[in-house]
C-alpha cells in the first residue's frame, strides 16, 4: 500500500508546494493523494497557495466575516477511493447518492439538485489518433467528469487519463469578463460549472470534426466499391459503435444544459445563464452531428451489404453460364458415348471432326450471348 500511495504521489506533485500541511488528512488514516488542486478563490483571485480542503473550507468561513467579499474553494480530485472522498463529503454536506455517482462513476450525463448543490456529470471524449482505420481501430476513448457546484465551493472528479483541468483554471484564474471587466472566478461556482461545461462540449466539436474525416474515408471507400467484396463492412461497424459511444455521451446532456439557462434556475448566477445558452447551442449542433453520422453509417453500411449481394449474384450468373456452355459438349459427349451399334453418324468418316466442330461452334454462341448480356 505504501508503494501504491508513493507512485500516486509521483504523478501529483502540485500539493507539495504547500509544504507538508497540504497533505492534511481528508478522513482519519487516509491520505488525500487523489487531490490534484485545492485553491480558494476571494473577489475572482486565488487566495493563497494550494491548500488541504480543511484548510480551504477555514479560509472560506474566514472570509465570509469580511462584508462585501465574496469567496469560494475549488477541490480538484481524480479517481478518489470511497475513504478519499467520505471526508469531503461530509465536510461539504454532499448527498449520499451523488457521491456514490462521483466515486464509482460509468454514470449517464446529467444534472441533478440536491438542495443547494448542483450535481453535474459529464462525459469526456477525447479522439485516438490512427493512421488507418480497422475494424478494431479505437476511434474515441471516453472518460467521466463530476462537478459540485454549491454556494461557496465547487469540487470536481475526473475518471480517466484525459480531459485535465489543470489548463482550464490557469486560464479561469487570468481571464475577465469582456462585458463588465470583472474576473470570471468572480461570478463564482457557477462561472466555474459552466467553463467546465463550455470546455467539454467545445472537446465535442473537436473531436466531431475529426471523426467527420473518418465517416467520409469510409464513404469513399465503400462507393468506390472498394468494399464490392465485403472488406469495408468491419470497418464501418466499427466506427459506428465508437459513434454510438459518442452519442450516448452528448445526446442526453441536451436538456440539462437547456435548463440551466433558464431564469428559474435559482442555483445559477443570472448574468452565467446566458453563457449556458451557447453551451446549450453548441452542444445541440455537435448532437445533430453525431445522429447525422449514425444515420450516415447505416446508410452506408446498407450500401455495403447490397453491394456483397451484387457481387454474389454476379458470381452466380457466372457460374450458372458457364455451366450451361459445358453442358452442351457433357450431353453430346454422352449421348455418342453409348455403346450402341445402330447411331446416326457412328461409322461416317468425318463424324468426329463434325461433331467437334458443331460442339465449339454451339458453345462459341452460348458464349457469345452471354457475353452480350452482361453474364460473363
Amino acid at each position: 500500500m505504501s508503494m501504491i500511495n508513493n507512485l500516486r504521489a509521483a504523478v501529483r506533485p502540485h500539493l507539495r508546494r504547500a509544504g507538508d500541511d497540504a497533505y492534511d488528512s481528508i478522513h482519519p488514516g487516509q491520505s488525500p493523494s487523489a487531490v490534484v488542486d485545492c485553491a480558494v478563490y476571494q473577489d475572482g483571485k486565488r487566495h493563497g497557495e494550494s491548500c488541504s480542503p480543511r484548510e480551504a473550507a477555514r479560509r472560506v468561513k474566514a472570509a465570509k466575516q469580511l462584508p462585501g467579499t465574496g469567496s469560494f474553494s475549488w477541490i480538484g480530485l481524480h479517481e478518489p477511493t470511497e475513504a478519499e472522498f467520505e471526508g469531503i463529503a461530509q465536510r461539504f454536506g454532499l448527498h449520499p447518492l451523488a457521491v456514490e455517482d462521483a466515486v464509482h462513476a460509468h454514470q449517464r450525463p446529467k444534472v441533478e439538485r440536491y438542495d443547494d448543490v448542483l450535481f453535474a456529470v459529464f462525459k469526456t471524449i477525447r479522439y485516438v489518433e490512427h493512421d488507418q482505420l480497422t475494424p478494431t481501430s479505437e476511434v474515441v476513448e471516453t472518460g467521466e467528469l463530476m462537478v459540485f457546484a454549491g454556494q461557496d465551493f465547487v469540487i470536481t472528479v475526473r475518471h480517466g487519463g484525459h480531459s485535465s483541468l489543470q489548463e482550464l483554471r490557469r486560464r479561469m484564474e487570468q481571464d475577465v469578463d469582456s462585458a463588465d471587466g470583472t474576473a470570471l472566478l468572480a461570478k463564482g461556482p457557477s462561472a466555474v460549472l459552466h467553463a467546465i461545461a463550455d470546455h467539454v462540449v467545445d472537446n465535442y466539436l473537436e473531436v466531431a470534426g475529426r471523426l467527420q474525416a473518418d465517416v467520409d474515408e469510409i464513404e469513399f471507400d465503400v462507393f468506390a466499391n472498394k468494399g464490392g467484396k465485403g472488406t469495408d463492412a468491419g470497418r464501418v461497424y466499427q466506427l459506428k459503435r465508437e459513434v454510438l459511444e459518442f452519442k450516448r455521451a452528448v445526446t442526453p446532456l441536451l436538456r440539462p444544459m437547456q435548463q440551466l439557462s433558464e431564469p428559474l434556475q435559482r442555483l445559477v448566477d443570472p448574468d452565467i445563464q446566458k453563457y449556458f445558452r451557447d453551451v446549450a447551442d453548441h452542444l445541440a449542433r455537435v448532437t445533430e452531428q453525431v445522429h447525422g453520422f449514425d444515420e450516415l453509417l447505416n446508410s452506408l453500411l446498407q450500401a455495403n451489404l447490397a453491394q456483397v449481394s451484387v457481387a454474389q449474384n454476379e458470381d452466380m450468373r457466372k457460374i450458372t453460364a458457364w455451366a450451361a456452355i459445358f453442358a452442351v459438349p457433357t450431353m453430346i459427349t454422352g449421348v455418342y458415348g453409348m455403346n450402341f451399334d445402330y447411331m446416326p453418324e457412328l461409322h461416317h468418316k468425318y463424324g468426329y471432326p463434325l461433331v467437334l466442330l458443331g460442339v465449339a461452334t454451339i458453345c462459341v454462341g452460348m458464349y457469345r450471348g452471354f457475353r452480350r448480356n452482361g453474364w460473363l
